[in-house]
């Protein structure tokens, strides 16, 4: 090992070490504050947005673990936060669209703050953390420990009422709104809100008003209210949903005289990649629901809306004003959390459910698997780890369950599809995993499946079937193939380039892992008869516990293991560790002595492990458990 290595290797166990001694030096969990964004792009100056004017969120990223290369399961709210709220991809939730109940898919699914409440926490829900629209009129009633507060609880400054239509405070908005109101009122319209909004529905308002006057600010009002009457007699699980930027773009005036409109430019590459897979792409989906009449939404030959670029400066403008409106809420729910005394005992979860596209390939809002529809904001701070870390490697929502878990020390669900990292916030600043994968289903039929490495973004789309079928090359609809160190814009699909061969099957045999990783409805594992087995402690050993799910998190990952086999693989190795560990420690045995108990455990456990993998593969998850060992 190199002197830089060593001391690297050093830091990295002085930082676990000194987490660990706080941990047990807290007589209470951690609080954690989850604070989403709905359409939250990376357009945030710690994450590489220069344009970006976020000093709330860039201030709070200089002491936390950023993930600059993570990404949402599927480009749109309601299977997005299906995913992460309960650690599943859409196709274990079975939430791939904005109607689908997730508990009628699955009854006995467990959340992030359920999970969390049955393990001692408060657990408080205020704004947009599920999607409505897939889950009960209680925003999942089992997930709180007191009903969820809901918009009508909401309260507005002094001469506001409620916004019209949700979204409006200015007053000519307003007047224009209630005018069609009142119109649709004399015609016997029974559902006022729609007959206004399909007459009606700018994508953009710039209002002189209070912060408080929108929803947001609301929403961040009745969140410092919250925070003053905790019971801070347990821990908490406090999670605020804002609903900006997501469309209509809507802030107080002094948001958007933060950006100069001189210095707002349009995407410079505006039209589908060279050799296109068209299904790839979408028109103006959902933009065009927001009426006005100075913008039409037109689609060209190739089904790509095209928009005037002043109209498109003008939502830039709008999306960078909401970003920073929000960004002020969260300054001030963190302020409170300082004023409280809280600070030092709340991890800080931000989030965005998504990515979204501002006119790169014609593209607006999100729909799709380009980079800027998957690409999702990511920032926990942990304030026992008081530093920065940044994360270039693959991440995933999913891992934020696992994740959380692993912070507070509260046992993680098996069923979980994502893995902790804690590791990159302890400073190991690479992942374990080779991609990151989206989805998004195209036509009711066809799935595109897209996998994200550092370099790379590879896309298969599917025929008929979801990654938890066998899938076979007569299902392939299409292939693309993108590289960002060459092409950041993603102007070029270098799929069928013949110096690209290489990388092709790579992804193809990647793909094939990944897939064969998610069949479902397997046998439960057998192991064969051994002469001799690992005998169980009789009690559980806590060491072995969590060193074994750590290392065979990694060599799962690492071997694209199906959850039967890392379940395996789990108990084979907590058994190794428990039974070494029992035989060995505090017995003053010599050398020799804990080389034989080493030796005979080992040859007990490849016995198990040959029972249940192939000779290579029990090679391999050797060698990466020296590797994971090791460092």
């Amino acid at each position: 090992m190199t002197i830089m290595n060593l001391l690297k290797s050093s830091l990295f166990y002085f930082l676990f070490i000194t987490l660990t001694i706080s941990y047990s030096q807290e007589n209470d969990k951690p609080n954690i504050l989850f604070i989403s964004v709905d359409d939250l792009k990376p357009s945030i100056g710690s994450f590489g947005d220069e344009f970006a004017i976020t000093p709330n969120i860039d201030k709070l990223s200089e002491t936390s673990t950023v993930f600059l290369n993570n990404h949402t399961q599927q480009a749109i709210c309601g299977p997005s936060r299906a995913s992460i709220m309960t650690g599943k991809r859409p196709d274990k939730t079975k939430v791939w669209d904005l109607k689908t109940k997730m508990r009628e898919m699955n009854p006995d699914i467990i959340t992030i703050p359920q999970h969390f409440r049955n393990n001692g926490y408060q657990t408080i829900g205020i704004g947009k953390i599920f999607d409505n629209r897939n889950i009960d009129s209680s925003m999942d009633k089992p997930s709180w420990s007191i009903p969820f507060i809901t918009q009508s609880e909401l309260k507005f400054p002094e001469g506001f009422k409620f916004p019209a239509g949700g979204f409006y405070q200015g007053k000519e908005n307003r007047e224009i709104r209630s005018k069609f109101r009142q119109e649709g009122i004399e015609k016997g319209v029974s559902n006022l809100n729609k007959y206004e909004s399909e007459r009606y529905k700018p994508p953009y308002e710039n209002a002189d008003v209070p912060d408080g006057a929108y929803v947001d600010g609301a929403i961040a009002n009745r969140t410092l209210e919250l925070l003053d009457e905790m019971d801070n007699s347990k821990p908490f699980f406090l999670a605020v949903g804002f609903k900006r930027p997501h469309l209509p773009f809507n802030a107080p005036t002094k948001y958007w005289n933060l950006y100069d409109e001189r210095e707002i430019r349009i995407e410079s590459f505006r039209t589908k990649s060279k050799n296109p897979v068209d299904i790839a792409y979408k028109g103006g989906w959902e933009i065009d629901t927001y009426v006005t009449p100075e913008i039409e939404y037109i689609e060209n030959d190739e089904g790509l809306l095209i928009l005037p670029e002043n109209i498109q400066k003008k939502l830039i403008h709008g999306y960078y004003a909401a970003t920073s409106y929000i960004d002020a809420q969260i300054g001030k729910i963190i302020d409170k959390l300082v004023e409280k005394g809280l600070e030092k005992n709340t991890i800080i979860v931000l989030w965005g459910d998504h990515g979204f596209h501002l006119g790169d390939h014609s593209q607006w809002t999100k729909h799709t698997n380009f980079e800027q529809s998957t690409r999702s904001p990511l920032l926990i701070k942990d304030p026992r780890i008081n530093q920065m870390i940044k994360v270039n490697s693959p991440s995933e929502f999913i891992d934020v369950f696992p994740t959380l878990c692993d912070l507070v020390d509260v046992e993680t669900p098996n069923d979980i599809d994502g893995i902790s990292l804690k590791n990159q916030m302890l400073g190991q600043k690479t992942t374990s995993k080779i991609f990151a994968v989206s989805q998004y289903p195209r036509h009711g039929n066809i799935m595109g499946y897209s996998f994200r490495t550092k370099r790379h973004r590879y896309t298969v789309w599917i025929k008929n079937k979801k990654s938890t079928e066998p899938i076979y090359v007569e299902d392939i609809h299409a292939e693309e193939l993108y590289d960002y160190k060459n092409d950041p814009l993603e102007t070029e699909n270098i799929i069928d380039y013949p110096e690209q061969q290489r990388i092709k099957t790579t992804f193809q045999t990647l793909a094939s892992r990944f897939f064969n990783s998610q069949l479902i409805n397997e046998p439960e594992p057998v192991v064969k008869n051994q002469n001799k087995k690992i005998q169980k402690p009789a009690s559980n050993n806590k060491w072995a516990n969590d060193r074994s799910k750590v290392i065979s998190q990694f060599i799962a990952s690492e071997m694209m293991m199906n959850k039967n086999q890392a379940l395996f693989l789990k108990k084979v190795l907590y058994d190794k560790y428990a039974r070494n560990n029992n035989l060995t420690a505090g017995k003053n045995l010599s050398k020799n002595e804990i080389d034989v108990i080493y030796k005979e455990t080992f040859s007990i456990a490849s016995g198990e492990l040959m029972s249940k993998f192939t000779k290579k593969q029990f090679e391999e998850i050797s060698e990466l458990e020296r590797k994971k060992l090791i460092h």
